[in-house]
């Protein structure tokens, strides 16, 4: 597995825009708003790679202070890696911990990994991937739960509108 800043370097992953670098932004390929989701490339050849992304609509606890959310699906054509999804959520996990991602009455379990003060969180058996993503495309929300360092529990709720088109646009920008 990729650490999460390793896969923000590889990726310029969904925090890019936001958390990184100007210069490292501006390697940034804008693929397409699609309501609620966006789309984005970066590099080239084996070290390309496309990724749809969105914000929480809402957080919970409101008032616990973190970082920026982001519940992505990621593309790697040079790892062989399609619709990989991710949650980075603004914040380290609890050690041990995992999330749940909840689209209408499925729920999956992901792993978490914290490294370099952010913590980064994927699907537990890879199998439940393709499973997730066609949940995604079928949902109206998805909600992600999981544990702070603190001991604080999260609830973000993500919309799925646009997320197929994104999907479809990484897709066709990464030929997988």
């Amino acid at each position: 597995m990729i650490g999460l800043f390793e896969r923000l370097a590889l990726a310029g992953a969904a925090a890019a825009p936001l958390l990184l670098s100007s210069a490292f932004a501006a390697d940034l390929t804008l693929l397409g708003n699609f309501h609620e989701w966006s789309a984005y490339s970066r590099g080239d050849g084996d070290g390309k790679v496309c990724y749809a992304l969105a914000t929480p609509k809402s957080k919970m606890p409101a008032a616990v202070k973190r970082d920026a959310a982001y519940l992505l699906i990621n593309d790697w054509p040079g790892r062989k890696a399609k619709a990989e999804p991710e949650v980075v959520p603004g914040y380290q996990y609890k050690d041990g911990s995992t999330v749940t991602v909840t689209v209408g009455a499925r729920q999956f379990n992901f792993f978490t990994k914290n490294q370099d003060g952010a913590g980064g969180a994927w699907v537990l058996n890879t199998s439940d991937e393709s499973k997730l993503i066609a949940a995604l495309r079928n949902g109206v929300t998805a909600v992600v739960t999981g544990m702070s360092k603190r001991g604080t529990e999260t609830k973000d709720t993500y919309a799925l509108a646009g997320v197929s088109q994104a999907i479809d646009k990484i897709h066709a920008a990464c030929g997988m």
